[in-house]
């Protein structure tokens, strides 16, 4: 029994000092793991935990300052189950979020506000023919993610001052639009309109699945506008009113009903 009693003795104190290394992780110490995960994403002057940290400045892949981070890590996550608060704030984007799950495909979050200057998305991706430009604005009370899709949703999601720069055009100025979305078993629905002050009148409604998209709505300009009558009319018909309407449908779902007819 004395033999076993000194290895034991060193076990333990090896699992103690193992355990007390995790539970006072300074935050710098793993940054060479979390950067190498982000994508080119860097986070500099590092303080605080691992559970608890902080980070004076994001930068983006392509070296823009985003602005400060502060996180809050539940100490459970050893466990596989993350609980997470995290804050982002800067002159361009703000974000703020609660998110609990085992991974970050397959979570929840709640209490979301984000705030974004679309221009930080240089010159991808392109919406609707052109580059989108304004600011975004997000609030969401809940969003369920199954393999990185909402599988329930309930947001409000803001575009003020919108924007779309078309290639060899110009400035295309569409105001402020907005839209309420909710989602149950995949499937989102949701009214776009735009704010009642804009150049571009809106009033749609929107179903999104992974396997499907459909989107019909009537939309025309407040005043005469040559080029966003162009851009308009390549989304569906005219009538006589000067009104366009949309009825698309596409994806898989989509594809596969049109080959059925």
């Amino acid at each position: 029994m004395k033999v076993w009693r000194t290895p034991l003795i060193a076990l333990v104190a090896l699992l103690f000092v193992a355990f007390a290394l995790l539970w006072f992780l300074p935050a710098r110490w793993a940054m060479p793991w979390l950067e190498s995960r982000l994508g080119g994403v860097q986070l500099q002057d590092v303080s605080g935990l691992v559970w608890d940290g902080k980070a004076a400045h994001v930068l983006s892949a392509k070296g823009e300052d985003l602005g400060a981070l502060q996180w809050q890590l539940s100490r459970f996550a050893l466990l596989g189950d993350n609980r997470l608060h995290v804050e982002l704030h800067g002159p361009r984007v703000d974000f703020a979020g609660r998110m609990t799950g085992g991974k970050a495909t397959d979570a929840t979050w709640t209490d979301v506000q984000m705030r974004i200057d679309l221009g930080v998305l240089g010159s991808g991706p392109v919406v609707l023919g052109g580059w989108p430009r304004g600011t975004l604005r997000v609030t969401a009370g809940r969003i369920e993610l199954q393999g990185g899709w909402p599988w329930t949703l309930d947001a409000r999601v803001q575009w003020d001052d919108a924007v779309l720069l078309l290639p060899q055009q110009g400035n295309l100025l569409l105001g402020g639009q907005r839209a309420d979305l909710r989602a149950t078993n995949g499937v989102i629905e949701g009214h776009v309109q735009d704010d009642g002050k804009g150049p571009l009148r809106v009033d749609g409604r929107l179903q999104l699945s992974p396997l499907a998209r459909r989107f019909m709505a009537v939309v025309a300009p407040r005043h005469r506008d040559p080029m966003l009558e162009r851009w308009l009319a390549g989304f569906g018909s005219v009538d006589t009113d000067g009104v366009t309407h949309i009825n698309y449908s596409g994806g898989l779902a989509a594809a596969i009903h049109g080959e059925k007819r």
